[in-house]
């Protein structure tokens, strides 16, 4: 299961340059919680993209930004409103904190984490204190790095969430993609949408990104499109053979090969994914609350009635 497809230790999280001023910040392996982020370094200040999921993470990560610009840094943009993304958030006081009207109203109605007993216990988390994005925006919202447009748009439709967004730098045809997009690792859509994270994938290709930072994996091009959609197809084709069969999610996925899938990372997801696609076959609007509870539930005893693997 999930923690087979895992290197021990992990390499070091590395700063690597996109385009000019331009930087993803790569955290291997990119398995759960352990998330990519970027910045873009102006003259007048630091854009950053996302936070990490623990205190040490975002603190190396504002680490790595010092180690390129001396600027401060004035705003950090939430892609979408899951903790890897935005747990640290808090160590930016000095920003301004900009996300989807959705990605604040979700990290609100959470409130503080109770759901990390289901990856390894012995993940050091470090403080945390709910820091939501006090600028939003409901379609978009168009950032300037100097001169460099960024444009801040909503996926217009539940994909990985309900409140996903990605930054696209038309000049550099450059994409930050937040989870819109894994590279290697198994795409998540349980609490988004299978068919809205299909849609989803057209709307981006229509962009022509020559150079896309996924949220998850390494820097790649447009052909990762092609790989996510083939999952999330997979997906939708065996919640319908299960369902017809009579199977519930857990037992579709224990009965399901999964291929050339089985080698992405955190290859239980595919049990949260069956829930999800099965809701969009009983009808459920897109993005509709599941039992996200037994979803996770499922997800640990597919994998052995073990906790979920977590290396942040």
């Amino acid at each position: 299961m999930s923690s087979s497809a895992h290197d021990h230790p992990l390499p070091p999280p590395r700063v690597e340059e996109v385009s000019d001023g331009v930087y993803a910040y790569i955290q291997p392996d990119g398995s759960w919680w352990i998330n990519n982020t970027g910045f873009l370094a102006g003259r007048r200040g630091v854009i950053c993209v996302d936070a990490c999921s623990t205190e040490r993470r975002t603190r190396l990560f504002r680490e790595a930004i010092g180690k390129v610009s001396d600027r401060p840094i004035t705003t950090l943009i939430n892609t979408h409103h899951h903790g890897d993304h935005t747990f640290g958030n808090w160590l930016f006081p000095e920003a301004t904190i900009v996300g989807h009207e959705g990605v604040r109203a979700q990290i609100l109605a959470d409130g503080p984490p109770t759901y990390l007993a289901a990856w390894s216990p012995d993940v050091e988390w470090g403080e945390m204190e709910l820091t939501p994005p006090f600028l939003t925006y409901t379609d978009g919202v168009t950032v300037h790095s100097d001169d460099l447009r960024c444009e801040v748009r909503h996926a217009g439709v539940a994909a990985h969430t309900t409140n996903d967004s990605y930054v696209w730098i038309p000049e550099r045809r450059l994409l930050f993609s937040g989870d819109l997009v894994f590279n290697g690792g198994t795409p998540f859509v349980m609490m988004g949408s299978v068919a809205g994270a299909i849609e989803t994938l057209g709307r981006l290709r229509e962009l022509g990104a020559e150079t896309i930072v996924p949220g998850h994996g390494e820097v790649c091009g447009p052909e990762v499109y092609d790989r996510v959609e083939g999952y999330l197809r997979f997906v939708q084709e065996t919640a319908r053979r299960g369902k017809e069969a009579g199977l519930s999610p857990l037992d579709t996925a224990r009965e399901t090969d999964l291929g050339e899938w089985g080698g992405l990372l955190d290859s239980e997801r595919i049990v949260g994914n069956l829930h999800r696609a099965y809701a969009e076959l009983d009808g459920q609007p897109l993005g509709a609350p599941i039992d996200l509870a037994t979803a996770v539930l499922d997800m640990i005893t597919y994998n052995g009635g073990r906790p979920l693997s977590c290396l942040a």
